[in-house]
C-alpha cells in the first residue's frame, strides 16, 4: 500500500459520524456540506447513505494518522463505489476537488460490464484511474495525455501507465483506495499554497477541512438515467426561473461523452427535456426544491442523478448569484415570509450595492489587462485615451467617449472630468483628488497605476508588458477592481429598480444615525436625492469657480492690488454663486445644505503652461511678467498647509464676505418660493477659535445688511471642518461658537500620519504588505489613531457645548467600520459621496440590527 509505511496508527476516531437526522452534526465542527446534507435527510429527501468525517479527524489523517477505513466501508453496501467530497466552514474558501466512482477496480470492472454495458463501464473504470493517478499519486498528468487508444485498449494503457510511473500497479483494494484519498484530500488543504490562497479569501489561519463520504447513484441503467442541477431562479437576474442542466446517460457511451448534452429541463421545441423524459422524477425534483427553498431559507442548488427513473438528491448549496440577482432574491424570500425584513437586510454585503449603482464588466468577459492600481472609484467604462481636459471636452462634443489620462489631476481638470467616461492617473491614493471627485461624479478611476509609465509629452502610455498605446486607443477602466483593460469589453448596466428601493426602505428602518452626500454640483445634489441622501453634508464651493466664465473673474480677483478691486472682481462671481446655491436650495427642498467656505490655495486658479499665462496676460491686459511674478509671489513650498482655508478667509476677507453674501441671498429667494432653508456654514482647516471668531463677526455682518435689505428673517448655523489635530484638542474651545463639529477625516489623517494622502500610493501597499499598517488610512478610518483624535473632539466638543452636532464628512464615511466608530462616539451623521449613500445606509442598517441582535 502506497505510504503505508510512514503513515501512523491512529486512535479509535469517534469524529467518523453516519450522517442521520440526530447525529451531532455542526458547520463549525465538519463543514457547511455535511451540515446541509444533514438538513436534506432530516427533510426526508432521497439523499444517498454518506458519512461526514469531522476537522479534527482530517486534521489527524493529515498528520500521518491512519484513518478507520474498515469502519466507514461498513456503513456501505459493498458493491457500492463511493465518492468523497470536501466540506469547509464557507464554501467560498475553496477545498480540494472531489474523487469519484471510489471501489473501481478489475472485478467491479467486470460486473459493470455486465449491468450497464462495456463502454459506459470502461469509461468510468478509465476516469476513476486517471484521476486517481493525478490527484492522488501525484503523478505527472503529461503521461497520461499522451493516451491514443479508446476504450477498452485506453483503459489497459493507463493502468499500465499507473505501474511503470508508480511502480506497483493500481490499486484494487477499495480500502486501500479510499485511505490514500483521504490522506491526499486532507494534505492539500493544509499545504502552504491551499491556506494562502483561502487566508486571502478571508479564511482563518487554523480554518479546519471536513470530508463526507457519499455512496454514489450512478445515473445509469436500463431506464431514464441521467445526473443534473436544478435551482428555481436565475442566478443573474434572481428572477423565479427553472434553470441548471441535465446529461442523460441513457444512451451508454456517447452520453457519458456528452453526446447527449442537449437535454432542457422543462418542455422545450429544441429538444427533448427532463420533463418528458421522466415527469415523475422532474416533478419531484421541483418539489423538494421548493421544499429546500422554504425550510433551508435559502434559495438552493440541487445536484442530482436518475437512476432508471428514480431520484437522488447527492447535495444542496446555496445558489451563486450576482450582486443583482442576491439582492431580489433576498427581497423575494423576505416577501414570501421565509425571512424576515431584518435578515434580509442583513444578508447583503454593503459593498455589493456598488455592482447596482455603476455599469460593471461583465464576469464572463474576457480581460486583457494592461495594468493594475488602486480602485478609487467603482464602475468601468471604454473611452479612447485622452491626456488634457481640453481634449476631453473635445471628445465629449463629438459624442465620442474618453478616458482621461494624467499624472495627477487638479481642480482645473474639474471639466475635463465631467467631460470623460473614466479617469487613469499615474499617482495618487483613496483620497486625492482624482478619487474624490471621481466618486463623487459615479465616474470609474483608477489611481497610483505606477506599473504602467505614463509619457505624457508624447501622449503615450506604455503597459506593464511593454505594449505601447497612444492617444486615441481604446481601453477600459475597471475602477471596481483597479485594472486597466485593453480595447472594449462585455458590460453589465447598472440597474435601480423597484426591488433596491423596498430593500434600501427596509434598510431605512433599521438605522440609528443619519446618511448625507457630498455635493458639490447641482448634478451631484439630484442623485444624493436620488439615492435618498438626508441632506448635503458637504458641499466644496471651490469647484464652482473653475467654469470659465467664473475663472477669469477670479484671476482678476488674485491679482487685485487692494480691497476694492478684489471686491470689484469678486461682484461678477456672487450673482453665479448665489444662482448656484439657490439651485441646490431648489433641489434639496428644505433638507439640510452644509456649505464649506472657500478652501484651497489661490495658486490652483492660475496656469502653469506659458501658453496658459500669456492667454491671462492677454485677459489681464497686463505683461506675462506680471503674470509670471504674481504666480512666483503665491507659490509654496507645502501649499496644503500654507495659507488656504480659514487662514486665506482672514488675509483675504473678501472672498468669504462674497461667498456668505451669495448665500444669504439664495435663502432670502428660496424662501419666497416657499423653501425653507437654514443654510449651515463651515469653516475650513481650523486650528483655533480666535479664527472661528474673525470670521463669525464678518459673517454675521452680511447676514444682518442681507436682512435689512431684504426686510427678511436670515437665519444659518455656523460651524467649522475639524481636520487639524490642534481642531480636536481644542475642540471644547471652537465648539462654544459653533453649532456643528464636522470632522475631515481626509486631511486629519494626513495630518496625523504626516503623510500625505496624494503621494502615500506609491509605497503603501508595501507597508500594508509588510504589516506596518493594517490597511491603507486613507482607506480605512484609522480607528486607533486618527480615532482617538476623533473621540477627543466630540467628548470636549459636547462638554463645551452638548447640542453641538457631530458628523464626518471625509472619504471614509461610506465604511461600515467608520460608521460603526461613529455609532459608538455618538455622532449624528455621516457624509460621504453621492453613490456611496446607498452603501452607508446599508451599513448603518447592519450595525444598528447587530446590536439588537447582541
Amino acid at each position: 500500500m502506497r505510504g503505508a509505511a510512514v503513515q501512523k496508527p491512529g486512535p479509535e476516531n469517534p469524529d467518523v459520524t453516519l450522517i442521520t437526522p440526530t447525529s451531532p452534526m455542526t458547520t463549525p465542527t465538519h463543514g457547511g456540506r455535511a451540515k446541509c446534507l444533514q438538513r436534506l435527510v432530516r427533510l426526508d429527501l432521497p439523499v444517498p447513505r454518506t458519512v461526514a468525517l469531522s476537522f479534527e479527524s482530517v486534521h489527524q489523517i493529515a498528520s500521518g494518522y491512519r484513518p478507520d477505513v474498515s469502519g466507514i466501508l461498513d456503513e456501505f453496501d459493498p458493491n457500492a463505489l463511493l465518492c468523497v467530497r470536501p466540506s469547509s466552514e464557507d464554501p467560498d474558501w475553496g477545498g480540494p476537488g472531489a474523487v469519484l466512482n471510489i471501489g473501481m477496480n478489475d472485478a467491479r470492472y467486470v460486473d459493470m460490464c455486465d449491468q450497464i454495458g462495456t463502454p459506459a463501464a470502461t469509461e468510468i473504470y478509465l476516469r476513476f484511474v486517471m484521476n486517481y493517478a493525478i490527484d492522488v499519486a501525484r503523478l505527472d498528468a503529461e503521461v497520461f495525455d499522451e493516451i491514443d487508444g479508446e476504450g477498452h485498449d485506453a483503459l489497459s494503457e493507463a493502468l499500465q501507465l499507473y505501474e511503470e510511473e508508480a511502480e506497483e500497479p493500481f490499486p484494487q483494494d477499495p480500502a486501500v483506495q479510499l485511505a490514500e484519498i483521504l490522506q491526499s484530500m486532507a494534505r492539500a488543504w493544509e499545504g502552504t499554497t491551499a491556506r494562502l490562497l483561502r487566508q486571502a479569501k478571508g479564511a482563518p489561519v487554523d480554518a479546519g477541512l471536513g470530508l463526507v463520504v457519499q455512496e454514489m447513484a450512478l445515473g445509469l441503467g436500463s431506464g431514464e438515467c441521467g445526473s443534473g442541477v436544478l435551482q428555481l431562479v436565475n442566478p443573474a437576474t434572481g428572477q423565479p426561473q427553472i434553470t441548471g442542466r441535465y446529461l442523460s446517460q441513457s444512451q451508454g457511451r456517447e452520453a457519458l461523452d456528452g453526446g447527449t448534452a442537449s437535454i432542457f429541463l422543462e418542455k422545450d421545441p429544441r429538444g427533448p427535456s427532463l420533463e418528458e423524459l421522466a415527469p415523475t422524477a422532474f416533478i419531484a425534483l421541483k418539489a423538494h426544491a421548493a421544499l429546500m427553498r422554504a425550510r433551508l431559507r435559502e434559495e438552493m442548488q440541487i445536484e442530482f442523478t436518475i437512476e432508471n427513473g428514480n431520484l437522488h438528491i447527492l447535495d444542496g448549496m446555496r445558489v451563486e448569484r450576482s450582486a443583482r440577482a442576491a439582492l431580489r432574491i433576498v427581497v423575494r424570500l423576505a416577501e414570501d415570509g421565509i425571512i424576515t425584513r431584518q435578515e434580509a437586510v442583513m444578508r447583503i454585503e454593503p459593498r455589493a450595492l456598488s455592482e447596482l449603482l455603476h455599469r460593471q464588466v461583465a464576469a464572463n468577459s474576457p480581460r486583457d489587462v494592461l495594468g493594475s492600481g488602486i480602485a478609487a472609484s467603482p464602475g468601468a467604462a471604454t473611452g479612447r485615451i485622452v491626456f488634457s481636459s481640453e481634449a476631453a471636452q473635445a471628445s465629449a462634443a463629438r459624442g465620442e467617449p474618453c478616458v482621461l489620462v494624467r499624472r495627477e489631476t487638479s481642480p482645473e481638470d474639474i471639466r475635463g472630468m465631467h467631460a470623460a467616461a473614466a479617469v487613469l492617473t499615474e499617482r495618487g491614493g483613496m483620497t486625492s483628488h482624482a478619487a474624490v471627485i471621481g466618486r463623487g461624479l459615479g465616474l470609474p478611476c483608477v489611481v497610483g497605476a505606477a506599473n504602467i509609465r505614463f509619457q505624457v509629452k508624447r501622449r503615450s502610455l506604455v503597459a506593464a508588458d511593454g505594449r505601447l498605446l497612444k492617444e486615441g486607443d481604446e481601453i477600459t477602466v475597471d475602477g471596481t477592481n483597479g485594472q486597466i483593460l485593453a480595447g472594449s469589453v462585455d458590460m453589465i448596466e447598472a440597474t435601480l429598480d423597484e426591488t433596491f428601493r423596498t430593500f434600501m426602505s427596509w434598510a431605512d428602518a433599521e438605522r440609528d444615525i443619519g446618511v448625507r452626500a457630498n455635493a458639490d454640483t447641482p448634478a451631484d445634489a439630484k442623485t444624493a436625492l436620488h439615492f435618498r441622501a438626508q441632506g448635503i453634508g458637504l458641499c466644496r464651493t471651490e469647484h464652482m469657480f473653475f467654469e470659465a466664465e467664473r475663472l477669469t473673474p477670479m484671476r482678476e480677483m488674485i491679482f487685485a492690488q487692494n480691497p476694492q478691486d478684489r471686491q470689484a472682481a469678486l461682484e461678477l462671481v456672487l450673482p453665479m454663486q448665489r444662482a448656484d446655491f439657490l439651485e441646490l436650495f431648489q433641489i434639496m427642498q428644505g433638507q439640510p445644505v452644509c456649505i464649506r467656505l472657500f478652501d484651497p490655495p489661490l495658486h490652483e486658479f492660475l496656469p502653469t503652461s506659458r501658453s496658459g499665462q500669456r492667454e491671462l496676460a492677454e485677459a489681464l491686459d497686463i505683461p506675462v511678467s506680471d503674470v509670471i511674478r504674481r504666480i512666483e509671489s503665491l507659490s509654496e513650498y507645502n501649499p496644503m498647509l500654507g495659507m488656504r482655508g480659514v487662514r486665506l478667509g482672514i488675509t483675504v476677507p473678501e472672498i468669504y464676505d462674497m461667498q456668505a453674501r451669495a448665500i444669504f441671498e439664495a435663502t432670502v429667494e428660496a424662501a419666497r418660493e416657499g423653501i425653507t432653508v437654514v443654510p449651515e456654514i463651515m469653516l475650513p482647516l481650523v486650528s483655533a477659535k480666535r479664527e472661528v471668531e474673525l470670521v463669525r463677526g464678518r459673517v454675521e455682518a452680511v447676514a444682518a445688511a442681507v436682512r435689512t435689505e431684504n426686510r427678511a428673517d436670515v437665519s444659518y448655523r455656523l460651524g467649522v471642518m475639524v481636520e487639524t489635530p490642534r481642531a480636536c484638542l481644542r475642540a471644547g474651545d471652537i465648539a462654544e461658537h459653533t453649532h456643528f463639529l464636522s470632522f475631515g477625516t481626509n486631511d486629519l489623517t494626513q495630518m496625523t500620519y504626516g503623510l500625505s494622502r496624494d503621494d502615500a500610493g506609491r509605497f503603501m501597499s508595501e507597508y500594508v504588505r509588510q504589516g506596518v499598517f493594517s490597511e491603507d488610512p486613507f482607506h480605512i478610518l484609522d480607528t486607533d489613531g486618527v480615532g482617538e483624535l476623533l473621540k477627543l473632539g466630540a467628548v470636549r466638543g459636547r462638554a463645551a457645548r452638548q447640542n453641538v452636532v457631530l458628523s464626518i464628512c471625509g472619504e471614509h464615511a461610506a465604511h461600515p467600520e467608520s460608521i460603526a466608530f461613529c455609532r459608538e462616539a455618538g455622532f449624528d451623521y455621516v457624509s460621504c459621496s453621492p453613490f456611496r449613500v446607498p452603501v452607508a445606509r446599508l451599513a448603518a442598517a447592519q450595525l444598528a440590527l447587530a446590536d439588537k441582535i447582541k
